[in-house]
């Protein structure tokens, strides 16, 4: 993630699994050559996301927030998984958008 403490409710990272992640990381460095989101091989933990540019929507309450999108018609598609102390899972809404939510480290 970014390295800062993010505001809940903001996007704090963006990235993209893909199998290939070296070639796809080469197709995107051209830019500003700064960090600015991940590029990450599908596999391991990673293998069941989906292959589309993911933001991780910052909440308070991972549980909470995952209930909350089961409850309004959402499903999770991956997870909850752990990133060092943080928590993240992958939602889709009711007209198919997909996200992470994610939980900082306390």
């Amino acid at each position: 993630m970014s390295g800062t403490t993010p505001e809940i409710g903001t996007i704090d990272w963006q990235d993209l699994t893909v199998p290939d992640a070296g070639q796809v990381r080469d197709f995107y460095a051209a830019g500003s050559g700064r960090s600015v989101a991940g590029i990450c091989h599908a596999r391991g933990v990673n293998a069941d996301l989906p292959a589309q540019w993911l933001l991780y929507l910052t909440v308070a309450d991972l549980d909470a927030s995952l209930a909350a999108c089961r409850g309004r018609g959402g499903q999770v598609l991956a997870g909850p998984k752990t990133m060092g102390g943080a928590r993240y899972a992958v939602i889709q809404d009711p007209a198919g958008a997909v996200a992470a939510l994610y939980q900082s480290a306390p």
